[in-house]
């Protein structure tokens, strides 16, 4: 072998052991921002939520803090729209986004614990209701947990008695702050007719069956 070839064999190797020794010494640095929950913490499933859903009294919420099994749980907003949590004690969540809710709990408990992680889940949808009065089978108060029609209403209370004039139902419902009536004929949408009459039904809509 030349000596050129020699000299240039041996920088090339000397290189490779420089090489593998610098990258054990250098230490992997760790990936931060991915949280896990601890083990045997799962997150609940949920129901799903209009776009427009906001927390009312009587809605179920699952709120788990990951690393903190102690502070989670399942709850009940109550009446006045507060829920309560260990060591947090009443939180406002009625009128609040789930998200808004989320980041409320993680202000709170950041004074508790160091950098919270907080997930709010939707367990039942109980606040959002219409009412249905009148010649039906199953008068009463319905939770609107998804998206609900009038044909579909009347269809879980049983449908119109046979004496109803369901040919005048009435549709109560408050728009900008005023009352407004609309009319539900329930022989033309049975029978395919004026189908637009069929409208989705909003939280505190009033359905009367004469």
């Amino acid at each position: 072998m030349h000596l050129k070839t020699k000299i240039a064999a041996a920088a090339l190797a000397f290189s490779a052991v420089a090489s593998m020794q610098a990258q054990q010494a250098t230490p992997t640095k760790p990936i931060r921002g991915v949280a896990k929950p601890p083990a045997g913490v799962a997150i609940p499933a949920g129901v799903p939520t209009p776009a427009d859903y906001v927390i009312g009294p009587d809605d179920v919420l699952a709120v788990v803090f990951w690393r903190e099994k102690d502070m989670s749980g399942e709850v009940s907003v109550r009446p006045d729209g507060k829920i309560s949590l260990p060591l947090l004690n009443d939180v406002q969540a009625a009128g609040l986004t789930p998200e808004q809710l989320r980041l409320a709990l993680t202000e709170r408990a950041g004074k508790l614990i160091e950098e919270p992680s907080v997930t709010v889940v939707v367990k039942a949808i109980n606040s959002r209701k219409v009412f249905l009065t009148g010649n039906v089978s199953k008068p009463g108060a319905y939770a609107l947990s998804a998206p609900m029609t009038v044909l579909q209403l009347l269809a879980t209370a049983g449908g119109v008695l046979e004496y109803a004039k369901s040919k005048n139902i009435r549709i109560m419902r408050t728009e900008n702050g005023r009352p407004v009536s609309l009319k539900f004929n329930y022989r033309d949408v049975v029978s395919g007719k004026n189908l637009k009459q069929d409208i989705l039904l909003k939280p505190g809509d009033t359905i009367i069956v004469p």
